[in-house]
This record gives structure tokens, sequence and C-alpha cells, in this order.
């Protein structure tokens, strides 16, 4: 049976307000297009009952959050900018487990969520949650930070019910639904971008260097690759460092490793074939506006045995 976004909009705004009821709600959004249309369709179903939240964890891109805030208002979603940045950075310092740092990342971002869902007196938090969230955090392939339920754990305990209306849907279905809310290509056709942000893009131990070696990196990568049509393009610091030269003189730098993928439902992945001169061109950006990186790479391994994002 071929999907239907009308059908699935009317009943996802009859489920939102059958579970809520008469009380207020908080929607979590990023700005992607999995949170975004979960909001809208909140909001449709509670009128001045949501309230919308961005979480400024500090793993953004150059000028997300204030970009990302202004656009949702745009939709009519009264979003207010939390400052979480050194509460996150704390809560990761000195892990370098990649699930240890999922770990933590969930733990916070659910207890940032929850001290604003007391400040508003909320009983609910509408997340968009998608079904490759669920399947690869049950099957054991990665935590996603928005997942639960589906591991046995109460939300209660951070103080809230967790609604999910696009629980049962994958990134194409969720696009489908955007577009026939009329919402912006700039959030239907949106690349994805993971939850915990550059976090999962800084291998190993997270520092506020490696995360503006991250962010200035990524900003390259999408500046040139993004027009290819890939599911995804960015840039991840990795752990060890490597021997350049900088001035003429030997330098120990970072290692970038850039990434392009084709994907329908992120479950699987195949790298992108890239023209080698346009390989050469981020390179050479990379490491003449990026302070500290000797080494640019571009990795070609495919999901599976790979996952898309690095941790």
């Amino acid at each position: 049976m071929s999907f239907d976004p009308r059908r699935f909009v009317e009943e996802a705004v009859s489920e939102i307000r059958r579970i809520v009821g008469d009380s207020l709600a908080v929607a979590a959004c990023s700005g992607g297009v999995d949170s975004t249309v979960a909001a809208v369709l909140a909001r449709m179903a509670l009128g001045d009952r949501l309230r919308a939240v961005y979480i400024d964890d500090g793993f953004r891109r150059l000028g997300e959050p204030e970009r990302t805030v202004e656009l949702l208002k745009g939709l009519g979603l009264d979003v207010e900018l939390v400052n979480a940045r050194r509460e996150f950075l704390e809560a990761v310092k000195g892990l370098r487990d990649a699930e240890e740092k999922r770990k933590a990342f969930r733990h916070t971002f659910y207890s940032v969520l929850g001290r604003v869902a007391r400040e508003l007196g909320a009983r609910y938090l509408v997340q968009g949650t998608i079904k490759a969230d669920i399947v690869e955090t049950v099957g054991g392939v990665k935590t996603q930070h928005n997942v639960l339920v589906q591991l046995g754990l109460d939300p209660r305990t951070y103080g809230f019910e967790v609604v999910e209306p696009l629980r049962e849907l994958f990134k194409p279905q969720v696009r489908e639904v955007a577009r026939f809310l009329g919402l912006p290509r700039e959030i239907s056709e949106k690349m994805p971008f993971p939850g915990p942000g550059l976090l999962v893009r800084v291998v190993g131990e997270v520092t506020e260097e490696k995360l503006e070696v991250a962010r200035l990196a990524t900003r390259v990568v999408e500046e040139e690759l993004s027009g290819l049509g890939a599911f995804q393009v960015f840039a991840a610091v990795l752990s060890d460092r490597a021997t350049g030269l900088v001035g003429g003189e030997r330098r120990y730098g970072y290692v970038v490793a850039v990434r392009a993928v084709r994907s329908e439902d992120a479950l699987t992945a195949e790298p992108l074939e890239v023209p080698f001169e346009l390989l050469r061109k981020v390179a050479d950006r990379i490491t003449r506006e990026v302070p500290g990186v000797v080494r640019v790479l571009y990795e070609i391994t495919g999901k599976p045995p790979a996952t898309i994002e690095y941790e």
C-alpha cells in the first residue's frame, strides 16, 4: 500500500490530541525535517498548548542555533533558545568511548528538557523519533539519543511522557509529510544532521578545539559537496594526529576525514563518487582555512560494515 501523507497527518494530529488531552506539551526542535514535522503536527493538534524549544548543546554547526530559531519562528513555532553548552561539554568531558558519549549526551539532553518542561508546567515531550532511530538502537547498532521507551527506559524519570508521532515512518515518508504540510525546501529536503551533532563527528575525547575544527571543516565540505545530491556530506575529526608541514616547518596536526554517501533510509549507504579535482579543492580549503589540520582523507566505506556517522 502506498503511503498517504494526508491520511497520516489526520491520524497523527488526532493521536497527539488524544494523548496530550488538555495538558501542555514541549516540542524538542533541531531544525531538521523530523523534529520540525513533529512540532508542526503538534502545533496543529494543540495550538497554544504547545511550547517549542531549541537546545543549544554546543555541538551545532557555525551559526546554526540562531538561524534555526529564526527559521522555525517563520513557520509559526515560537521557539525558545536554551543555552546548555557548558552543561553538555561537562557531561562528555574525558569520555573516549563512542557509546558512553552517546549515553551521556542522551541523559543530559533529557535532563535539560525535563527542567524546561517543569518550568513550563508541561507533562509531555513531542519529539521527531523515526523508525530508523528505533531499528538501529534496538538492533544494537548504536544508541540513538532520542530513544527511551524502546529500550525500557521510563521518560517519567525526567518528568514527562514522550509523544512520537513519526515513530513508524522512515526518512523518505517524513519528507513526503513535510511537502504535504507545505514546509519550505530548506526543511523538507534538508540533509540529515545527527541529534548529538558534532559530538559524533569528533572521534575520541571531545575538546572545544576539536569541535571548532569540526565546525570549520564541515562548513567547507557542505559548501563544496552539498550540490552533488548526496544523502549526507560532512567532515569528522579523527582521534590520532599526524605529521605535516606548515610554513616549511614540521607540525603535528589534526586529521580530518570527509564523508559523502548515498542512501534512502539511513539503514544502508554507499560512498559517493566525487570527482578528484573537487576532492583536491576540499582538501586544499580545509588545510588552508582550518587551523591545526595537516591531512584530509576521503572515506569510501559503505554501510555496512561502517556506519554513516563516525560514532
